[in-house]
């Protein structure tokens, strides 16, 4: 088997940014910086695509690994301080478009081929690449009380990546019934962290 090639562009080091950084034209400074592109682009918390993103910060500030930066396109959403793997979906009944009808909640738990981002190699085994899932459901079912800020809107359902895998195998998705009916750990957002523990000890 030939060896992979050499990185001509290695991975570029993030650093966290203050939202004061200018954008420039011709060396000067314009008025708008980068909290004003942040204002623009991810205000819309309701939406799907940024609430899965808010998600994983919240289950982060819960279990504490909110301090470094979030890393796009890596095999799991985090490791916690005690280097466990942690994967979170997220799901909603009201979304920020227009809807005839309450969605269903369901969550993608597709198994994948792991794609490391310091290296942009993929893995050649498929499976679920975390120790565990959390599994985040924001229940406000009123759209003009809906609040992603508000934690207490949210229930978080943990299960160890064991347990999924010996109940649903390799199955793309699962709806939130059928998770329910694996026997998840249910926790408010103060509990994340304890039942993340609790399923990782019942798995063992």
């Amino acid at each position: 088997m030939a060896e992979a090639e050499p990185a001509r562009f290695p991975a570029i080091p993030v650093t966290k940014k203050s939202g004061l950084e200018v954008f420039r034209v011709d060396g000067r400074p314009l008025p708008e910086n980068l909290l004003s592109f942040w204002q623009w682009s991810s205000s819309d918390l309701v939406g799907n695509a940024l609430r899965g993103v808010l998600a994983e910060y919240i289950v982060a500030t819960a279990v504490g690994c909110n301090r470094g930066l979030r890393t796009e396109w890596d095999a799991f959403d985090m490791v916690t301080p005690d280097g466990i793997k942690i994967e979170v979906k997220s799901a909603a009944y009201i979304q920020s478009w227009t809807q005839a009808k309450l969605s269903a909640i369901q969550f993608g738990i597709r198994p994948t081929q792991s794609l490391e981002a310091g290296t942009n190699q993929y893995s050649k085994k498929i499976e679920r690449q975390s120790d565990v899932y959390v599994f985040c459901v924001l229940t406000q079912q009123d759209q003009d009380a809906i609040d992603p800020l508000n934690l207490d809107q949210w229930d978080f359902y943990v299960i160890s990546t064991k347990k999924l895998d010996a109940s649903v195998g390799s199955q793309k998705s699962i709806a939130l019934a059928r998770l329910k009916q694996l026997g998840p750990v249910v926790a408010a957002f103060s509990e994340i962290r304890a039942a993340i523990s609790k399923v990782l000890s019942l798995s063992d």
